[in-house]
């Protein structure tokens, strides 16, 4: 995939450097990311095996890493990726999505993904963006289901999880006719969370 900068208010996405590798480490020590086990978020320890995985994805055209960066304190809040692409059949996944401690349940998120998906629908005229998740990771699965994805099926016994522990997906899709109105909602919760954020300032 080309290497593009999505920039959006709140958030700006950009292709995954090594000049990002410091701040997506910080971003991972803030809530201790890798603890959590039904995620795949690196440890800080091996951030230059994610960074070289990644670039090796996107030279044999699996898709595209972001550095998400937060564009208010222009710290990097975490990272998320095109991945699975198959433009031929006009479909891809956005996933390896992180966040920090501190972005976590915030509009960049939100925003992140009206970038994507504007992206993958109005750009690269795709008919299908998917997501995968762990069947056990319920934040996940209600923050997907949130955008406005549906639920198409469990794959069980699908991967095996670093513990060794093999792991049910849940597998979700947004279509290219759905996309309108997702993108209206969508951006109707940018703005309520705007207000959210704003109200919370003055709390």
């Amino acid at each position: 995939m080309e290497a593009i900068t999505l920039d959006g208010k709140h958030v700006r996405l950009e292709p995954l450097s090594s000049e990002h590798i410091d701040g997506l480490c910080e971003a991972i020590y803030d809530g201790e990311l890798w603890k959590l086990y039904v995620t795949l978020v690196p440890h800080p320890d091996n951030i230059h095996e994610f960074f070289s995985n990644a670039q090796k994805a996107n030279k044999s055209g699996d898709g595209l890493t972001f550095a998400t960066i937060d564009k208010h304190t222009n710290r990097i809040a975490g990272s998320t990726r095109f991945m699975k692409a198959n433009l031929p059949y006009k479909r891809i996944e956005i996933g390896y999505t992180f966040l920090g401690k501190s972005w976590q349940k915030t509009r960049l998120n939100t925003e992140a993904k009206l970038l994507m998906l504007s992206h993958a629908f109005e750009s690269l005229g795709l008919n299908r963006v998917e997501f995968l998740t762990d069947y056990l990771n319920s934040s996940s699965r209600q923050a997907i289901l949130r955008l406005g994805a549906k639920q198409e099926g469990l794959l069980r016994n699908h991967m095996v999880m670093p513990d060794g522990r093999i792991r049910d997906s849940v597998m979700y899709s947004i279509i290219e006719n759905e996309w309108l109105g997702v993108k209206q909602h969508l951006s109707c919760k940018l703005i309520e969370q705007g207000n959210q954020d704003d109200l919370h300032a003055f709390v």
